[in-house]
């Protein structure tokens, strides 16, 4: 390849799917903007899209599989690396059974279209109970919510935030995430619009967030205390009489009884939420022409997750605003992962872990339980792990035991283009290609998204020499790994898992839109790269497209209801107390991307956030070193005054702290700041097994370390 040249591409580093347009020159990514012509991104990018070629030419990425040798890193051939992989994975099997294996999968994952129709495939050729995966850390309260009221855990109702006229936005920032179970990218310009149509946004976060700050209403809420909020929302429409759901829901008796106790006044005492703004809030959503509420990670991540995505679901429900233009939508995609049964329904508690007997949820059980599997002996331990694009030391609770915990592991293998937090453990490290080299279409991503569009991306960059595809590389695991395997899968399950595996994703993904109803083919894709409109999502779609078999809607899950006596029982919060937040920032992918200069540069933003009268209660000076110290573990970090938090909380940002030994990540290294996952509890869990990473006790002060000067603008 010679010569300037222009293509479309995508970003696949969050679930904004942003469309692209890529500048090559001599075959080198010399410049990347949003494409215009997209139908759902428009023409938007975020600063990680401009950075996705700092991944395919970072020096720190693995190129070659690599093994271990004493403290050190040998690189070897293919062949090599993935017979060592299958001996180690064969070995922990045949010794000590089929659960003596583990596997986590990260969050790349879900934006890989090779990991979704091959890893999948992979993962169930092992048959292990102990499978793991960021959705424990993220979503979890989502999906189980979706499984038992809707019937399957990916049929989850959209914002229709380009029609909505009262937008309520529980502990989410999708100024700053472009949407999170709910694509939608450039969420700045359809703010913009919603305003201009004189509609309402209204935040409710315990931090004056980039969307706080852009809302029409902001009110703080104590952390981990939301459902106590949502729960006497509900109580107000009932109250008040301003119910009116459609005909096709079971259990609306059930839950007027149990949201009666949760009224606006108890609420105000255990969120710090006046009685009557929450009145006021519930009275404005009910009468509005079309009003969406929506909730994310900051009402997933506590121990009453599910309860609020309950509670969230409910309001949309009640005021009538489910299966309603401007309301709540389901997406009609080209590909319908849920109506075609790619993706499961879900299922809760179909088995339970060895040491604390937690219940699965959707096939996985909670990653806040990995370290005790692996540290705790007898039948099952966990003596293997597999990890997929992912980095559990630094993502999930309790990242400094983990980290122990992983040292004890017989053998550990991991897909992965980088030696990170967690990799570093590794016996072998098998690199894939990156975004640019392969083919994709977003399977679950056009499933959440806030307008109906089909886009196939192929392939920007070829691979180099050698490489291999992530869907390769799992298809080559699992044939070597089955060789030498005691106990086989039945020759049946052997031929239809071979079939599957020797198709490739670009192929599936054509067989799959044929199947479909929208009468798009691959075809018709790859003449417009740009993506195809379908336009926007469509009311009126219930309670025909409702997975349960009932056709109905369950407003009362058994599950859900029993967890409100947990909830009750809380007693309110001590005055004085401190508890801990996390937050994400623009630039910021999570536990990686930390390497890019384009990325990192500009003010720090590392800091521990609290409010200036929480530290002069303490004596603690801005821009202080202090230690924070939880029931887990402790940290040091500067200190940074701010009243964008609410008295009593505290907030560190997700995915640092990369400096422990071993870790090649040449900037991420240098770059300030620690893991705040070295503070979450792996004790604390929502019904759902999710973890309660928001609201975490913990204390301040003063570091013994003389403080240091605030970092300068980087």
């Amino acid at each position: 390849m010679t010569g300037v040249e222009k293509k479309l591409g995508v970003c696949n580093l969050c679930e904004a799917i942003c469309g692209l347009e890529i500048t090559l020159e001599d075959g080198r990514v010399t410049g990347i903007r949003g494409n215009p012509s997209d139908p759902l991104s428009r023409g938007h990018i975020c600063p990680k899209g401009t950075a996705l070629a700092d991944v395919h030419a970072d020096p720190d990425r693995l190129r070659r599989p690599v093994r271990r040798v004493g403290d050190t890193w040998a690189e070897i051939g293919w062949d090599e690396a993935l017979d060592q992989v299958a001996d180690g994975l064969a070995r922990a099997i045949n010794d000590h059974g089929r659960d003596a294996l583990a596997i986590y999968l990260g969050n790349p994952n879900a934006h890989s279209l090779g990991s979704l129709t091959h890893g999948t495939a992979m993962l169930k050729s092992f048959r292990t109970r102990n499978k793991f995966s960021a959705t424990s850390v993220d979503q979890l309260p989502h999906q189980l919510v979706a499984h038992l009221m809707y019937g399957h855990q990916l049929f989850l109702p959209i914002p229709d935030i380009d029609r909505t006229s009262y937008f309520l936005v529980v502990g989410a920032n999708p100024m700053a995430s472009n949407g999170s179970l709910m694509t939608a990218p450039d969420f700045p310009a359809r703010l913009r619009a919603l305003d201009a149509r004189g509609g309402r946004m209204v935040v409710l976060d315990p931090r004056r967030t980039e969307t706080a700050k852009a809302a029409h209403e902001h009110v703080f809420v104590r952390p981990g205390t939301d459902a106590h909020l949502l729960l006497a929302m509900l109580h107000v429409l009932y109250d008040e009489e301003l119910v009116r759901p459609p005909g096709y829901i079971e259990g609306l008796d059930r839950v007027r009884d149990a949201v009666g106790p949760f009224t606006p006044e108890r609420a105000a005492e255990a969120t710090g939420v006046a009685a009557e703004d929450i009145r006021r809030i519930t009275r404005d959503f009910a009468a509005a022409d079309g009003a969406a509420a929506y909730g994310r990670v900051g009402v997933s991540t506590h121990p009453f997750g599910t309860v609020c995505q309950w509670a969230i679901q409910l309001l949309n429900l009640l005021t009538g605003n489910l299966d309603r233009a401007g309301g709540v939508l389901f997406t009609s995609p080209a590909i319908d992962a849920v109506g075609a049964g790619l993706i499961g329904r879900g299922h809760h508690g179909l088995w339970r872990s060895r040491v604390r007997g937690f219940p699965e949820s959707g096939g996985e059980l909670p990653v806040a339980v990995l370290r005790e599997e692996i540290e705790t002996p007898g039948e099952g331990q966990v003596r293997a792990l597999l990890t997929l694009a992912g980095n559990p030391v630094s993502s999930t609770p309790d990242g400094g035991g983990l980290d122990r915990a992983l040292a004890g592991l017989d053998f550990m293998a991991a897909v992965d283009i980088y030696v990170n937090e967690t990799t570093r453990h590794a016996d072998v490290i098998l690199p894939p290609t990156t975004a640019l080299e392969r083919d994709h279409y977003d399977l679950v991503f056009h499933l959440l998204a806030v307008r109906n569009t089909a886009r196939f991306t192929p392939a920007v960059l070829p691979p180099e020499d050698g490489a291999m595809h992530d869907w390769q590389i799992y298809r080559e695991i699992v044939r070597r790994t089955q060789q030498r395997l005691d106990a086989k899968l039945p020759l049946r399950k052997r031929l239809l898992l071979q079939t599957r595996l020797a198709v490739s994703p670009t192929r599936q993904i054509a067989l799959l839109l044929r199947r479909g109803s929208s009468g798009v083919t691959l075809r018709d894709l790859r003449r417009h790269p740009e993506g195809v409109d379908l336009g926007p999502l469509r009311a009126g779609q219930l309670p025909g497209r409702l997975p349960r078999r009932e056709k109905c809607i369950d407003a009362a899950p058994d599950l859900v209801l029993a967890d409100l006596e947990r909830l009750a029982a809380v007693p309110a919060p001590e005055p004085g107390g401190l508890v801990l937040i996390g937050r994400r920032h623009q630039r910021d992918n999570n536990s990686w991307m930390h390497n890019t200069t384009r990325l990192t540069k500009g003010r720090a933003r590392h800091q521990l956030l609290m409010h200036p009268d929480d530290l002069a209660e303490r004596g603690i000076a801005d821009g202080a070193l202090v230690e924070v110290r939880s029931r887990v573990g402790s940290v040091e970090v500067e200190v940074h005054a701010t009243d964008d938090v609410m008295r009593g909380v505290v907030s560190l940002p997700h995915g640092y702290g990369h400096r422990r030994e071993g870790v090649r990540l040449a900037q991420a290294v240098d770059l300030p700041g620690v893991s705040i996952n070295d503070l979450t509890d792996p004790e604390l869990l929502d019904v759902s097994g999710n973890a309660a990473f928001n609201g975490v006790p913990v204390e301040v002060r003063v570091s013994d370390r003389t403080a240091r000067t605030p970092d300068p603008v980087r």
